[in-house]
């Protein structure tokens, strides 16, 4: 009886520290941020119907000077060597920006980068992508329907990945690295996404990709602006790379918990029968 006395004070006192310390301690590492916002509320909204052909013909105008549109059969105009060196960075390719950019945060992307993106701090006027506030809402949407026109129905995870986050982003254990210049031009250490489901829980994950000045304020990572499914997607290939086990793992566990329930009966029983032999 004593020692039952004894195991109910210890689980009552752990009980007291994991849900009264753990969760307080948890609070002060990680503070609750306002949830992801895949309407990207802050940003005006485009008010106008898009064209897509109109978009086509704006976008041959504007834009091809800089990028390539590989769907469409339209190559970068430099080389990666020289888009570097002219402007620090080598322009995306716009092919799947229609599938996995929300259109509102596109469209702004177009009026206004550094505003779209949160990098207001970090460029002030210099962003390598010039801002095109000067169109109207027509034409910005007629852009946006045209990418959105050309932009595959679907994509893999590993797709989705690749074309938002690799300019930046390594992930060795599936052997990427950083293309583009992104990472040397934004002068900020960033990190191998390889385990960084393990290190963070998904929640942290999805707040801090749709925002990241949520996170850690005056980050030179930039809003990204995917859309929720493709978000979805980047996190479920990050969760692969990083944690292809997991559902042997959990399966294992539950198997793990019965064990010891099992053996912790034994073991009581056993010791009862001993003792009651002793006495």
């Amino acid at each position: 009886m004593k020692e039952f006395l004894t195991l109910i004070i210890v689980i009552v006192v752990t009980g007291i520290i994991y849900w009264g310390v753990e969760p307080f301690a948890h609070s002060q590492m990680h503070p609750k941020v306002a949830p992801a916002d895949y309407n990207f509320s802050d940003l005006a909204p485009i008010n106008a119907n898009g064209n897509a052909i109109n978009g086509k013909d704006i976008v041959f105008a504007n834009c091809i000077a800089c990028h390539s549109i590989k769907k469409e059969g339209v190559e970068s105009p430099f080389s990666d060597t020289d888009a570097l060196a002219a402007y620090g960075v080598v322009p995306p390719d716009l092919s799947s920006a229609g599938f996995i950019y929300e259109k509102n945060f596109l469209g702004n992307v177009i009026k206004d980068i550094a505003v779209a993106t949160k990098q207001t701090h970090k460029f002030d006027g210099n962003h390598p992508m010039p801002s095109y506030n000067w169109m109207s809402d027509q034409e910005i949407a007629d852009i946006v329907a045209y990418l959105q026109s050309i932009a595959p129905k679907s994509m893999s995870n590993k797709e989705v990945f690749m074309d938002a986050c690799v300019r930046c982003h390594d992930i060795k254990y599936d052997k990427i690295y950083a293309a583009g210049g992104l990472k040397t031009y934004l002068e900020a250490k960033v990190p191998d996404l390889s385990m960084m489901i393990r290190s963070r829980d998904i929640e942290y994950l999805h707040t801090f990709i749709n925002d990241p000045q949520k996170h850690l304020e005056g980050t030179a990572m930039p809003r990204v602006g995917l859309s929720e499914e493709a978000e979805k997607q980047v996190i479920a290939y990050i969760e692969s790379v990083g944690d292809s086990k997991k559902s042997e793992r959990e399966s294992l566990g539950y198997k793990l918990v019965i064990f010891m329930v099992v053996m912790g009966i034994v073991a009581y029983l056993w010791k009862r029968k001993i003792w009651r032999d002793t006495h």
